[in-house]
């Protein structure tokens, strides 16, 4: 009786596409900087096209960003009008408005982009973390300026303004967006605690229980994060600053949670 002896089964039935490209031929040294380098340059032809296209709003884009000192100024009744030094400054400075905004709005595809480059490098479960990632780091740093640009930026000039009234303010353009820039920046920054929490969470080196256990000193620490964002002895201004650093170390306990419970759940299969 003869006997049937079955077809193998396939190696992968459902093996990514991308990976083919990947088991099919190995990129040398090389060709990993000729792929990086043409990256790198659709990134920047993206943002110069973007940069372009900010320019031609960028009167707009600066009186909302001068808005805050603006408002300052015309509350404790002293002109809103801005100085520059140099003829070229109001020009230099549109330039340097339009390339930052043109960063911002090309940001996504810049992320694309960077995303293409090191995609092949990971595993299949790995690359469905990306777009979760990005929404979040991109979300947070976008919440921390807008929260900078309403609350710590108007705060703080107010206190500052309002400290020298005895002077007269002569407000050099440059000046305040290297002022507000970095504000704005830096909050945008601290914004994104729960990312950092949750990589470090990721290779093990914070836990949840570690989070937990310290809230104490996170409780305290944030505080001094906001009265030196807000430097003013308003208490209730402070208060409105610390509450959402509070939040954002919950937030990031809540990250690392999910985390730990999701390097616990293929020990769990496997067993």
């Amino acid at each position: 009786m003869a006997t049937i002896i079955p077809n193998p089964p396939t190696k992968r039935p459902n093996r990514d596409p991308e990976d083919d490209e990947l088991n099919g031929k190995q990129m040398s040294f090389l060709e990993h900087l000729e792929e990086l380098r043409q990256r790198l340059l659709r990134s920047v032809i993206a943002i110069l096209i973007t940069s372009g296209a900010c320019f031609y709003f960028h009167d707009a884009i600066y009186n909302f960003l001068a808005q805050p000192l603006t408002s300052t100024l015309l509350a404790l009744h002293l002109s809103p009008k801005l100085a520059y030094l140099n003829p070229v400054d109001p020009f230099n400075l549109s330039i340097k408005i339009s390339l930052i905004a043109g960063l911002f709005l090309a940001s996504p595809y810049v992320l694309w982009q960077l995303w293409l480059f090191i995609s092949p490098g990971l595993y299949r479960h790995e690359k469905r973390y990306v777009w979760p990632f990005i929404l979040l780091t991109s979300s947070l740093f976008i919440a921390g300026g807008l929260f900078a640009y309403k609350l710590a930026l108007p705060k703080a000039l107010y206190f500052l303004v309002g400290f020298g009234k005895e002077f007269q303010p002569v407000v050099e353009i440059n000046e305040y967006w290297n002022l507000a820039f970095s504000i704005m920046v830096a909050v945008g920054l601290v914004f994104e605690l729960p990312v950092v929490v949750m990589i470090l969470s990721f290779f093990g080196i914070v836990t949840p229980k570690f989070l937990l256990r310290n809230i104490r000193y996170a409780i305290l620490l944030t505080a001094v994060a906001a009265a030196a964002i807000v430097p003013s002895n308003d208490m209730a201004s402070i208060f409105v600053v610390w509450i959402p650093l509070v939040g954002l170390y919950v937030l990031s306990i809540g990250l690392s949670w999910l985390v730990y419970l999701r390097k616990r759940k293929p020990k769990h299969e496997e067993t």
